[in-house]
């Protein structure tokens, strides 16, 4: 029993620097693969928020699609529709470059249809 506590007595004693080491690395990875990356999307969408107007079309975080009618200094109307206008957060606008209404969808196929090859 007395050997077993030598042992990891002397297991036990590693190198700080190493460990100090390996911490280091380990928060400069984390930098650079999560934390920069977001803070480069948060600047693009800042950019894109302070260079919206009139007449742009925008794409909402919820998936409405419109044309900027007024822009204050919170809030985008949008004109949804003709004669159809609703007031947005500029927070809540994710996208510039509407999809174009004359697009054909893709088309949609069921999952049990296959191609007949003739």
């Amino acid at each position: 029993m007395a050997e077993s506590f030598l042992i990891l007595a002397q297991a036990g004693g590693g190198n700080p620097l190493g460990t100090l080491g390996f911490l280091v690395i380990l928060v400069g990875i984390m930098y650079f693969v999560m934390i920069r990356p977001q803070q480069k999307q948060l600047k693009e969408h800042r950019a894109l928020l302070s260079a919206l107007k009139k007449g742009d079309e925008v794409v909402t975080s919820g998936g409405i699609l419109g044309k900027i009618h007024l822009v204050d200094e919170r809030t985008v109307t949008l004109e949804v529709s003709s004669g159809v206008r609703i007031r947005v957060l500029k927070t809540a606008i994710s996208a510039k470059g509407a999809v174009a209404e004359g697009t054909p969808a893709a088309p949609a196929t069921a999952a049990g249809e296959k191609k007949e090859e003739k």
